[in-house]
């Protein structure tokens, strides 16, 4: 009889154990849904620490690099502010010309908007060197990480986690390495669990 109850107590003690491992070994952020994949380049939509080229042609005065303040808006000189955040830069570029010409500076203003310098991406968790890098058009989670210096060895290197903003909605989730970046996006490499 005393034979059975050890074994009884060494089983339950057992199939904890297994239950706690399990558990205590589920990967960091496997539990992030998947992030819908970034849209083409012609619909990207500005934000606060984008730099954008305001081209106003015949009007070298206004045809100037500005930046798009916390608050969204750029300044123009004599014309006052213009919203950017949300609009993609043809949108900014009709602005401008609304603006312009409702202050009576210029009659049929013609105006391009051109991305000087995309907002930074942030590389977070296991990697050589995390911070704050600049984003390139077309980068990808793997290229990211190769620029913050690579994967450490505790990374989980199949998905990683993302943190994107778009305009005042933000949203989370996993992506895989070859998956592309937006500007602004924060990424996290996670650790293994040994």
């Amino acid at each position: 009889m005393v034979r059975r109850t050890g074994w009884r107590r060494w089983r339950r003690a057992a199939v904890l154990g297994v239950a706690w491992l399990v558990v205590a070994c589920t990967p960091t952020g496997s539990d992030l849904p998947p992030l819908p994949p970034p849209p083409d380049a012609a619909a990207y939509h500005l934000g606060p620490g984008d730099r954008v080229r305001v081209i106003v042609y015949g009007d070298k005065e206004l045809t100037d690099t500005f930046d798009i303040g916390d608050d969204g808006r750029i300044s123009l000189p004599l014309a006052g502010q213009v919203m950017a955040r949300g609009s993609t830069p043809g949108e900014l570029a009709d602005a401008v010309a609304a603006t312009l010409t409702r202050r009576g500076m210029i009659k049929d203003p013609s105006v391009a908007v051109q991305v000087e310098t995309y907002r930074p991406v942030f590389i977070l968790g296991e990697v050589a060197r995390p911070g704050q890098y600049p984003y390139e058009p077309g980068m990808t989670v793997i290229a990211a990480v190769s620029v913050a210096g690579g994967y450490t060895y505790r990374a989980i290197k199949s998905y990683e986690g993302v943190v994107r903003t778009k305009g005042t909605r933000t949203s989370d989730g996993l992506v895989k390495p070859q998956d592309r970046l937006e500007p602004g996006d924060v990424v996290t490499i996670y650790d293994r669990v040994f």
